[in-house]
């Protein structure tokens, strides 16, 4: 909730003295880390010794690999979307000085899908749900698109702001799973450096004016929906196959 009501919370304090948040974010991260550092140390004692060297992690297959690749494209869509389209949609409808108050429904939506969506994770799994939300978002893209009026719009981006904070608080519960071999790590570190590599290309679009050439117009358009489109079935095929692997092997250990 309050990641929900942060952006607002921005524009509250955009004519108040600039020190203010930096002060107020530099004490809560002092006490954060206070507290954490207390809780380590209760549980460094507890911790039991490794009685066995960890064994090497396995190169990473074809699903890891291909769930990075997703993840490269999902994150695209997201740049895309929200940092270069979003605006336009709602200048639309309303005027310029009105952005600051529409353009972080797209987060509240964002943090207020997380919770509910982690626990369908736990029961589901990450790629089901990042496969889903990668479906919703794409059609909550298009509304975006075709919206007729700002109520439409506001829905539209709400919604495809809760489809990215499913999918990007599952992609980790994903990357674990999927790195189950010792790459845990790995997978999520990839994680992480797929959202980097998106936000560096939108930066390049950016500076190198994309946005603004008429030629271009369609394919940024378009290219969001096609991402989270594209990505999202091809997560809910991997899911489907681990599925299917994961009932072979437990008929496979009944027979024996």
């Amino acid at each position: 909730m309050a990641g929900a009501v942060s952006p607002y919370l921005g524009v509250a304090l955009r004519n108040q003295d600039p020190r203010l948040p930096f002060l107020i974010s530099g004490a809560v991260l002092l006490i954060t880390t206070l507290a954490l550092s207390k809780v380590e140390r209760g549980i460094v004692p507890d911790a039991p010794a490794l009685s066995e060297p960890i064994a090497p992690a396995k190169p990473l297959g074809q699903i890891p690999m291909f769930f990075i690749a997703s993840m490269v494209i999902l994150s695209l869509g997201y740049q895309l979307h929200f940092s270069i389209n979003s605006a336009p949609y709602f200048r639309r409808f309303v005027e310029a000085d009105q952005l600051p108050w529409l353009m972080p429904v797209f987060w509240i939506g964002f943090n207020i899908a997380m919770f509910p969506a982690s626990v369908i994770v736990k029961h589901r799994g990450g790629l089901i749900v990042m496969g889903a939300a990668g479906l919703l978002g794409a059609l909550a893209v298009l509304g975006a698109e075709l919206a007729g009026n700002l109520n439409m719009l506001i829905a539209a981006q709400f919604v495809a702001g809760a489809a990215w904070g499913c999918m990007l608080m599952s992609a980790v519960s994903a990357a674990l799973a999927i790195g189950d071999t010792g790459a845990e790590g790995k997978v999520t570190g990839l994680v992480f450096s797929a959202l980097a590599l998106a936000t560096f290309a939108r930066m390049a679009a950016v500076a190198g004016g994309l946005q603004k050439l008429p030629e271009y117009a369609p394919l940024l358009q378009w290219a969001p929906v096609a991402c989270w489109s594209v990505a999202g079935c091809g997560l809910l095929v991997i899911a489907a196959a681990r599925v299917q692997q994961r009932m072979q092997r437990m008929r496979g250990v009944s027979s024996s």
